[in-house]
């Protein structure tokens, strides 16, 4: 994709914009070759040496390959390697996904927002979700191992995630991928057994529930030690059930270990949604029976009335169950009965962002709407950095309702008028990609800066080999940005849209990149939200003092 060449609205730079015509037919949705070549390694274990350098040959003699998933632990015993990746003096050849620790001692390496970058092309997944890719390909992912007791720890997981997993498969059931670290334990069912394992033992029944109830078409996992490819198996009945894909389990040892077992494979994939029907349900001639039955994995428990209704918002955690038309709207249903209209899948599990979610910081919430929330944004560019949520989930900008999407605009409007009395402009950017729940980030800057932030953009996409365009001041992200599209997009205080449809390879901190820059901010060593953490104690006391600037522009305060 050619870089922006210079400023939208000069006339006397060397390109000339583009005609909103053209642009919209450039965001049309092609359907080329939708092969995607994925490498998939074992626990790394802190060898971040060999498996880059492998993988490096692998992708110049092979590829290239689109991605790399880290099954198993990513970080080991010694992670010396690792600063030279961290800090940029080694460069990562592929974009590298890894799951979260699988041993407690591990989870120092880890930061506590899932979907982040840990270096330059290296995310961190998060515990457990459904990653979809602009291709079409919908990879599922589980870090660490089943709880004892079912009691939860930063390196475990409960049969809640299991169930959260499920209902976010709801609207769209197609998983093309799975990955854990830890095996299922009913894999080997009506197949050989691997040696120098026993998945029966080690492995996990709750894993074996989750393939089971997903029917991924690959499944990966980590952690035993050892190579292992299942024959594959079906996902029907025969003669009893319609004809369903196939499913393949592989499990692959440790990065570098010393009895030469593979752990890194190598595979073609079409993204589900685009295959043919009669080519997808073909069966191969050494096809076993499903390993899983409802006999061998654990069932959910029936929830009472009293457990169902008991699931409030953090903020008002006496509140009896209320619903009015307006909540029916929103969740689907009709008042006649009649069929409901598709809304996004609203995980119950752990999302760092749901407001009824206990993985989200109380501390950090400014004010709380009918439909949407203000916060302050962890390791923020600034003092007064802020995001403003959806309170239920929804991905991106391009999936709200009509009421969360006029709430948004509320807390903008609002909030322009709180930095202008402070003699301060303020821009609003959003990245669709890598992320799991909407954020629309709130960064305050000075009002001299203003007239530089378009130049700024577009330097800076031009210096990583993208192209920013400017969109009508009218027009809607949902014009040009379908439902699951990734994309870039920043308003500016002069009125103008700046918009990027990610296709490949987008730098995940290019909004903090362009406003920490020399000309608008000069905060170069702040582009890394992770560098900039301060204490609970901090967070709170400045969180305390935004509602208070706040308050007398907050409409959720008027009756």
């Amino acid at each position: 994709m050619p870089a922006a060449q210079a400023t939208l609205n000069n006339p006397t730079t060397t390109t000339t914009r583009r005609c909103f015509s053209t642009f919209i037919a450039n965001c049309v949705f092609k359907m080329t070759d939708k092969v995607e070549k994925i490498l998939v390694c074992g626990d790394v274990l802190g060898n971040f040496k060999q498996l880059f350098k492998r993988v490096q040959n692998v992708n110049e003699k092979s590829g290239p390959f689109s991605m790399l998933l880290c099954v198993g632990d990513f970080f080991g015993p010694d992670n010396s390697q690792w600063d030279h990746y961290k800090n940029g003096d080694v460069k990562v050849p592929v974009a590298t996904y890894v799951l979260g620790p699988s041993r407690f001692g591990s989870t120092s390496n880890y930061p506590d927002m899932k979907g982040c970058e840990l270096c330059e092309n290296v995310i961190y997944l998060g515990p457990s979700g459904i990653y979809p890719c602009s291709s079409g390909l919908r990879i599922m992912y589980l870090s660490g191992m089943q709880a004892d007791n079912n009691k939860k720890t930063a390196s475990t997981f409960i049969f809640d995630d299991i169930t959260s997993l499920e209902t976010q498969a709801t609207s769209n059931p197609a998983i093309d991928i799975l990955i854990t670290s830890q095996w299922p334990n009913a894999v080997c069912n009506f197949a050989k057994k691997p040696d120098g394992c026993d998945p029966e033992t080690t492995g996990s029944t709750m894993v074996s529930r989750l393939a089971f109830k997903m029917r991924p078409r690959y499944h990966f996992s980590g952690m035993e030690g050892v190579y292992y490819e299942r024959l594959p198996y079906r996902n029907h009945k025969v003669l009893k059930e319609k004809s369903r894909h196939i499913s393949r389990f592989i499990g692959l040892a440790k990065v570098g270990n010393p009895e030469k077992h593979k752990w890194l494979y190598a595979f073609n994939i079409t993204p589900l949604i685009h295959c043919d029907a009669a080519e997808l349900t073909r069966q191969p001639p050494d096809v076993t029976e499903c390993p899983y039955s409802d006999t061998n994995v654990p069932q959910q428990p029936r929830q009472t009335p009293a457990q169902i209704s008991g699931a409030q918002f953090f903020y008002d955690m006496d509140a009896k169950p209320y619903e009015d038309k307006k909540a029916k709207k929103r969740r689907g249903d009709s008042d006649d009965g009649g069929p409901k209209k598709w809304v996004p899948p609203k995980p119950t599990g752990p999302c760092w962002f749901c407001l009824a979610s206990p993985e989200v910081e109380k501390h950090l919430v400014v004010s709380v709407g009918d439909h949407v929330y203000l916060a302050l944004a962890k390791g923020g560019l600034v003092s007064h950095h802020l995001l403003i949520l959806p309170i239920t989930h929804f991905q991106s900008t391009a999936d709200l309702d009509d009421d969360s999407t006029q709430e948004i605009e509320k807390f903008k409007k609002a909030l322009r008028k709180m930095f202008r009395k402070n003699g301060q402009d303020v821009v609003f950017f959003e990245r669709n990609y890598h992320s799991q729940h909407l954020q629309v980030q709130v960064v305050p800057v000075p009002s001299d800066a203003a007239p530089h932030l378009q130049d700024a953009f577009m330097d800076a996409a031009e210096s990583n080999g993208i192209a920013v365009d400017e969109i009508p001041r009218m027009s809607d992200i949902a014009q040009v940005a379908p439902s699951g599209v990734p994309f870039f997009y920043a308003e500016l205080p002069t009125g103008q849209k700046l918009f990027h449809r990610i296709k490949k390879h987008f730098p995940l901190q290019f909004g903090r990149e362009v406003l920490a820059s020399e000309s608008i901010l000069n905060v170069p060593e702040r582009v890394d939200w992770r560098e900039c953490k301060s204490s609970r104690e901090e967070e709170t006391r400045l969180c305390n003092k935004i509602r208070e600037l706040f308050q007398s522009f907050d409409f959720t305060l008027d009756d």
